[in-house]
């Protein structure tokens, strides 16, 4: 997943964008639609990527549907920002640039090693393609792809997380200083939850293939998984946006 940019500030004749290299472009109006297009295929990857978590309580033929949903919306988001990869090799490195293209590069790994050994152990979109005694070895890389992509990508939204509450900013009308408690607040107590469902849900030890299977307790309703994994993903995002902020002050 690639945020091509840091800062999107609304002007009375166009857009000002702040880029992840440092450089600072204009956007005419006309472009507005194209930002909004980027914004919305961002929201439907994360929310695709957080039903694909709990695969075998949403059935196994949706997981399928879903995840090849997300690796289309994933090419097409990388479509959108071709100039981000073009720009890839130009202008300065900073600290902060070095992390958000590590974890463009591993999100793209992960990604690709989703689909591929998806593709292996399909039993429904991709049924037809059949390879013999690939299954233990596909099931190993897709479950190391999946959990390591889901920590990737919230890391990778909390770097750019200052665009989406600078836009939360304006629609809330409260004293500045109220709002950066509520936001402090929320945060804490999403991030607090997110570590003791990252334990229960044994996360860490799918990550390092401690485990080889998933435990699903099939008499848990599916939104209190969701909420589970939600918080994680809330837990990510924040040291992603707090590791972004003491990168761009000591660069």
């Amino acid at each position: 997943m690639v945020l091509d940019w840091e800062k999107v500030l609304p002007q009375k004749d166009g857009w000002i964008m702040q880029l992840s290299s440092g450089k600072t472009i204009w956007s005419k109006p006309e472009m507005k639609p194209k930002i909004k297009l980027k914004i919305c295929i961002d929201i439907l990857m994360t929310a695709a990527l957080l039903f694909l978590m709990p695969y075998e309580l949403v059935g196994r033929a949706a997981h399928e549907w879903i995840g090849t949903e997300i690796f289309l919306l994933f090419i097409l988001h990388h479509i959108l920002n071709r100039k981000w990869t073009a720009h890839m090799f130009k202008g300065k490195y900073t600290k902060f640039r070095i992390l958000q293209t590590i974890l463009v590069a591993a999100i793209f790994i992960s990604m690709i090693g989703s689909m591929v050994s998806g593709i292996l152990l399909s039993e429904y979109v991709f049924a037809a393609i059949k390879i013999k005694g690939v299954a233990n070895m596909a099931r190993n890389i897709h479950m190391l792809c999946a959990y390591w992509g889901f920590i990737l990508m919230s890391l990778h939204l909390g770097l750019h997380w200052n665009m989406f509450l600078k836009m939360l900013d304006r629609k809330i009308h409260l004293p500045a200083g109220k709002k950066k408690y509520i936001f402090r607040i929320l945060a804490g107590v999403i991030a607090a939850y997110g570590c003791h469902a990252f334990v229960k849900r044994q996360i860490g030890s799918y990550m390092f293939l401690k485990k080889h299977f998933v435990f699903f307790d099939y008499t848990e309703p599916l939104v209190f998984f969701m909420l589970d994994y939600i918080a994680v993903m809330g837990l990510f995002i924040a040291v992603g946006y707090y590791l972004g902020l003491f990168l761009r002050k000591n660069h």
